[in-house]
């Protein structure tokens, strides 16, 4: 179990569930188009928000950003320790910092004092392009470096009397990004913040993230995550669900299964399917719904699902529950059909 870090009103590790984190791309200076793109975060389900801090410009607006958010804000900081300790001021939850560029150990005691002062916590992120370089010197260009490079900073932190803290050691190389995390697990019980950093657009940014954030939920590593995705970031946070729900982490949604159907299929499944989908969008409890194609896939291999339709041949279909047939249905009435018997289950619960 790792140890629990709070973030304003956001509680990470220590077994609380594992929260979707994003990151702003307006213009932070531009006040009205961050907090709009902050506040449509939130409305996609982000539970934390971070901001790049460049200049004590940034760090002016930030503080109405800061009073002006309904949840909590993470400062990104790169190279100079003082706008660390400005945010920490300013009144951000969260400050991340890579140890390596923030002025080594005298700045990051400086962070650990005005963070302790203010109740901020700490991501310390490094990124497998700014390994330090005695770490790559000892273990060269792999998962030890990576690891050992932000157990460097989260010690530098303890040093300086400061605990709360999350890692993060992020590689575009999903391998590299597994490895370091499975190592890190071994060793300490920060919180680890997941991620496969520069991952590309999103297509292939999703798989990427998809399979390296997947390995390592199912190992039962990590805290929170980011998928990092090229573009609008809202994206990432139906990303980040989707990932959470295919790992079996978050079970609280309906599920919509459906088989990839061959020539037994005698009605637009894909359309079934997608239809039903949208239209459970807002079911926050375990359920599973099955649309199957035929008989073959139907009833007997769907019965794990909790309900489900499938077609029973030429101009039929059939509802089922639990692997038992409850009623013959037209295929063209199957998205109302099925939609009612989700209602009915529903009341059952």
């Amino acid at each position: 179990m790792t140890r629990t870090v709070k973030a304003g009103t956001l509680s990470i590790g220590g077994g609380n569930p594992i929260s979707v984190q994003s990151m702003t791309n307006t213009d932070t200076a531009d006040f009205d188009a961050t907090l709009r793109q902050v506040g449509a975060l939130f409305d996609a389900g982000c539970d934390l928000v971070r901001l790049a801090v460049r200049d004590t410009a940034d760090i002016a607006v930030c503080k109405k950003l800061v009073k002006a958010s309904r949840g909590p804000l993470s400062a990104d900081i790169q190279f100079d320790y003082r706008l660390a300790v400005a945010a920490a001021d300013a009144g951000f939850s969260k400050v991340r910092f890579n140890p390596g560029n923030v002025g080594g150990e005298a700045g990051v005691r400086e962070i650990a004092a005005a963070c302790k002062a203010n109740g901020t916590a700490v991501r310390v992120g490094v990124n497998s392009g700014s390994i330090e370089r005695d770490m790559l010197d000892k273990y060269g260009y792999s998962d030890r470096a990576l690891a050992e490079s932000a157990l460097k900073g989260a010690r530098l932190l303890e040093k300086a009397g400061f605990t709360d803290t999350v890692l993060s050691a992020k590689a575009s190389s999903v391998k590299l990004t597994v490895d370091t995390y499975r190592y890190l697990r071994g060793v300490c019980d920060y919180p680890l913040h997941l991620g496969v950093t520069e991952s590309g657009a999103y297509a292939s940014g999703l798989l990427k993230s998809a399979v390296g954030l997947g390995a390592l939920l199912l190992d039962g590593i990590g805290d929170t995550l980011r998928v990092s995705l090229s573009g609008d970031p809202v994206r990432e946070i139906g990303a980040g669900r989707a990932i959470l729900r295919a790992a079996g982490v978050d079970t609280a949604y309906c599920e919509v299964i459906s088989c990839p159907t061959c020539a037994r299929c005698r009605f637009d499944l894909n359309a079934l399917a997608e239809e039903i989908e949208r239209r459970t969008a807002h079911i926050k409890r375990p359920l599973k719904v099955a649309v199957m194609g035929c008989a073959v896939n139907g009833p007997g291999e769907a019965k794990h699902a909790d309900l489900g339709v499938c077609g029973g041949g030429e101009g039929q279909a059939v509802l089922f529950v639990r692997g038992e047939v409850v009623k013959r249905i037209d295929p063209k009435d199957a998205a109302r059909e099925l939609m009612a018997l989700i209602e009915t289950y529903d009341e059952r619960m």
